[in-house]
């Protein structure tokens, strides 16, 4: 007997399960208010040289002084890094004579004066990091993906070895830490330390929510499960509009966005550990437990199960047995999947953050683009759920994110003129990435067995981190093209959603236990029928 059969006797979608995932949704509103939190953290105003007063100066207007201070850009506005050695008076008589000597013409000598009409403050305008240190400025969000980075290596592995419920708590008590320590920062490099440890604490909770609740889900309902906790990250992208909206000084837009971690924290206490971790890991007297709680909330009062039976239901891990990421590429199934799904995740999440760190590139207001890309995720990922249910997940996959570059690519070529046409587009862009990211949770967590599911989720998730470090940094390349980050963007995503086609399907397949499972369709033998519609593993696997 399966896990799968277990849950159909306990009801596989009962109340017990609405109940956890509610409670598991909580933290995944967390996430977005600090994964896209650099769009308002280090929002950079409108800025220009500081200019010490001269005796001169005195029956000048502000205007004229900036007029006769700061050289003029070729439309008409101020330049942000650059100033006159020397006043230059003659500009009062005629300004339209800018000067050709470039000598006289100088970086920032005094500071910079910005413009708190939207910001009170954000960490540009606290440290100066514009101009020369521009590169700083975008560093920012580079240092918490690779916190993010780093954490899906280690909650990965950890969670696969000590349990979802206690990494899933740790990950929300350190993301409460060391998010509290961000917003006390008192220098540039406090800042940074500790926006990578938040990203290390979070990404065990993006890490963790989808497995822990699917883990709990019959079959029927894991893709309803996946996509309703995917609408709760949407609900932070707009919370988060709101909240930055509100709240216009940096410290305590900080702490607004990390103090619901303590809501989650309080409220995982009822949630219980996963029992199909806990039977494949051979803890079936506490499986046992948790298994009879399910039935008594789903109604099932009259189910019972025996240890020795989860016993025999667990999968042929021998005694001080552990597996760990190099176990991701020891068999050849196993092994193909791992680099497909590794580049898919990469593309997926390279596209994404571009297009989400990117809320003034397509003309509209920066709170109001948050929000209408958090909004729009909703209906992408309601066609997802009926599209991965239909057509499959990997079909689904990759012409999700070959659109996102394709409406990436479209922005390229669309004339700036066109002012309505550019963020219908965008929109759309950011609609296929967010259906690409929802199904690229779900279809991960189906591919790898229990055993190695979160070590898989941690090496897939430590790609995307990778892709979203690297998504703030190539802004800096419209130094050498200006469209040269949009083709990028549009470049990767195309390709690795290519890739996605090369991975098996999964849709109405069981979860895989071990590595047996996975292998097994490589070799002859009986078939696994699939739960709900009895078709072959082995021929869903091709």
């Amino acid at each position: 007997m399966k896990f799968e059969d277990l849950l159909l006797e306990i009801d596989g979608f009962g109340r017990f399960q609405i109940f956890i995932l509610f409670i598991l949704c909580l933290p995944r509103i967390n996430l977005p208010m600090h994964f896209l939190l650099h769009n308002f953290l280090a929002a950079t105003p409108s800025h220009h040289c500081a200019i010490p007063h001269q005796e001169a100066f005195v029956n000048l207007t502000m205007e004229e002084v900036l007029l006769i201070s700061i050289p003029q850009e070729p439309d008409g506005t101020y330049s942000s890094c650059e100033m006159f050695s020397q006043p230059q008076f003659h500009l009062l008589l005629n300004s339209s004579l800018q000067p050709e000597n470039n000598s006289i013409i100088q970086h920032c000598q005094h500071g910079w004066v910005y413009d708190h009409s939207q910001f009170t403050s954000t960490i540009s305008t606290q440290w100066d990091l514009v101009c020369e240190q521009r590169g700083l400025n975008q560093a920012t969000a580079t240092f918490f993906f690779i916190g993010v980075t780093m954490g899906a290596v280690i909650f990965g592995y950890l969670s696969d070895r000590f349990g979802r419920k206690a990494m899933l708590l740790v990950s929300l008590v350190f993301s409460l830490i060391f998010g509290m320590l961000s917003a006390a920062s008192v220098s540039y490099s406090m800042l940074a330390i500790t926006r990578t440890l938040t990203g290390v604490a979070l990404s065990g909770v993006s890490l963790i929510i989808l497995p822990f609740g699917m883990e709990w889900v019959d079959i029927q309902h894991r893709t309803f499960s996946g996509i309703l906790t995917s609408i709760f990250w949407s609900i932070g992208n707009m919370l988060l509009a709101m909240v930055a909206y509100l709240v216009r000084e940096w410290h305590w837009l900080l702490v607004a966005v990390t103090g619901p971690c303590l809501l989650s924290i309080v409220c995982l206490w009822w949630v219980p550990e996963s029992a199909r971790w806990l039977i494949a890991n051979g803890k079936v007297k506490q499986a046992q437990r948790h298994l009879l709680q399910c039935a008594r909330m789903n109604g099932r009062k009259d189910f019972t199960v025996s240890p020795e039976a989860l016993r025999r239901m667990s999968t042929n891990k021998k005694p001080g047995q552990s597996y760990s990421y190099i176990s991701l590429f020891r068999t050849p199934v196993l092994r193909k999947i791992s680099l497909c799904s590794g580049a898919v995740w990469f593309g997926v999440a390279f596209s994404y953050y571009g297009m989400s760190m990117n809320l003034t590139g397509f003309g509209l207001n920066m709170y109001l683009s948050q929000f209408v890309f958090g909004i729009i995720e909703i209906p992408a990922k309601m066609i997802m759920y009926v599209l991965v249910n239909r057509v499959g997940r990997r079909q689904s996959q990759a012409w999700a994110l070959i659109l996102t570059g394709l409406s990436i690519g479209a922005n390229v070529i669309i004339p700036k003129t066109f002012t309505s046409l550019r963020p219908v587009v965008a929109i759309m862009g950011k609609g296929f990435s967010e259906a690409a990211f929802t199904t690229v949770f779900l279809y991960t967590s189906e591919l790898y067995p229990t055993i190695l599911r979160q070590n898989g989720m941690g090496y897939t998730s430590f790609v995307a981190r990778l892709g979203g470090a690297l998504a703030p940094l190539v802004f800096l390349l419209d130094e050498v093209w200006r469209s040269l980050p949009e083709v990028t963007y549009c470049g990767v995503a195309v390709c690795c959603g290519s890739v996605a086609f090369l991975l098996p399907e999964t849709l109405n397949v069981r979860l895989p236990e071990g590595i047996e499972d996975i292998e097994k369709a490589q070799v002859k033998g009986p078939p696994q029928i699939s739960a709900r519609k009895g078709v072959p593993l082995q021929s869903l696997l091709k």
